[in-house]
């Protein structure tokens, strides 16, 4: 045989895969270096790549051929040692040279592996969903919020009440002079909301229209602008308008504002609102018992975590935040900037979700496994079809950005993970 392996393992589901090439195999492979590089070799005289041989090896030394043998060559004995072994690489292998010589060449690679899943007890674990009642005080919470959003304003001649709405005219200084982002005009803030730094509002509580005011107040020292942490600041006011909230009656008009589909009644509108609520803790109730239930699953299983795989979720959630705040007109930078932290920490405060989040799946993996659950055909063009749905896309353009194999690994864990729920102790 011209060609071994051996796999080494290693801590953190890492090891090595030690591949030696010996013997006509090992010439064979220098061999064919060598004529690729004789190819591109011009010595005066003669054409490029039609030099004699002997000529050609003076010019080319030995151990450039086996380099340029071990280039050509690596990922084909590497795909034979994972096969060998019956392995399945999760990070990209990184090569070693460990030897070479006219007689043989040595070749390392070093990657993590899917560890082994030791799996605990995953049958008859207590499922239990809580009561789902909506008691009034729940209810009447709700009804208040969708009054809020068809609140009337009115215009107050009085002074400026916590609640109210001021119309308002500001401009920030410190140390006499104006700070940026310190400036706004005909700006209305609901007094009581929190919406600007401790103080402000309050200050303007008994204000009146056309009043002129100056605010006296300090930022906070966590402030996320550093110039102003903890900074003496004075605002010139000018209150151009009180409005006061009128919250409408709920009654058959109100019921029709609301447009909500079959709804033109106070009565219909109340049974709406109740029967949502109750939906929503139903949901809320469900999610729980599930967190529950895999958390105890992923508990009794004993795991080696690889750390390349928690490094793949961090920077998945922190693309996932990144998204959400594009949505915000935000981008990362401003982000950290006003959380007051770097890149590194926030995928710090990520890792313990994120190590916990790849133990989960790695453990409904070995269920599947141990189940022997395997999606249908059938099952795969139903999900194809849903996320095309979804998303508004032909599904021919969704199975062109979805590998098949990702998405089959994708429903076996959740077959899992419906296996697990459906064999909960009743």
């Amino acid at each position: 045989m011209n060609q071994m392996s051996n796999w080494t393992p290693k801590e953190k589901s890492t090891g090595e895969l030690s591949v030696t090439i010996e013997g006509d195999a090992w010439k064979e492979a220098c061999r064919k270096a060598f004529n690729k590089i004789a190819a591109n070799v011009t010595i005066e005289g003669f054409r490029k790549g039609h030099a004699p041989k002997e000529l050609i090896e003076k010019r080319v030394p030995q151990q450039e051929c086996e380099i340029q043998a071990i280039e050509d060559n690596a990922n084909h004995w590497l795909q034979d040692g994972l096969k060998e072994h019956e392995l399945e690489p999760i990070s990209r292998p990184q090569m070693d040279i460990k030897s070479v010589s006219e007689e043989k060449a040595e070749v390392l690679f070093t990657f993590a592996v899917s560890p082994e899943v030791k799996l605990g007890e995953y049958k008859g674990l207590p499922y239990k969903l809580e009561d789902v009642t909506v008691d009034d005080k729940e209810f009447n919470a709700e009804i208040d919020r969708l009054r809020e959003q068809y609140a009337d304003y009115e215009t107050k001649d009085g002074a400026a009440e916590k609640g109210d709405t001021v119309n308002i005219n500001y401009e920030g200084f410190k140390d006499g002079t104006a700070f940026e982002g310190g400036k706004a005009d005909n700006y209305n803030l609901v007094l009581g909301s929190g919406s600007f730094i401790p103080g402000f509002e309050d200050q303007l509580i008994g204000a009146k229209a056309n009043e002129e005011k100056e605010i006296s107040l300090k930022f906070p020292e966590d402030y996320h602008a550093e110039d102003l942490k903890g900074k003496d600041v004075i605002f010139k006011v000018k209150v151009n308008e009180v409005k006061k909230k009128v919250l409408p009656e709920v009654d058959d008009e109100f019921a029709k504002d609301v447009n909500a589909p079959g709804v033109d009644t106070a009565d219909g509108l109340k049974k709406l609102v109740r029967d949502r609520l109750e939906e929503q803790k139903k949901n809320s109730a469900v999610q729980k018992a599930d967190a529950e239930i895999l958390d105890k699953v992923a508990a009794n299983a004993t795991v080696d975590v690889p750390d390349v795989l928690v490094e793949e979720e961090v920077t998945s959630m922190m693309n996932e935040l990144a998204q959400k705040i594009q949505q915000y007109g935000m981008d990362m930078k401003t982000y950290l900037g006003m959380m007051g932290k770097k890149q590194e920490d926030l995928r710090k405060d990520y890792e313990e979700d994120a190590r916990k989040a790849v133990k989960l799946r790695l453990v409904l993996e070995a269920i599947a496994k141990q189940e022997k659950l395997e999606p249908k055909g059938e099952d795969l063009e139903k999900e194809y079809q849903n996320i095309a749905d979804q998303y508004k896309l032909e599904v021919a353009k969704v199975k062109s950005l979805i590998d098949p194999d990702y998405l089959k690994k994708d429903l076996k864990n959740r077959m899992a993970y419906d296996f697990v729920k459906e064999n909960a102790a009743k």
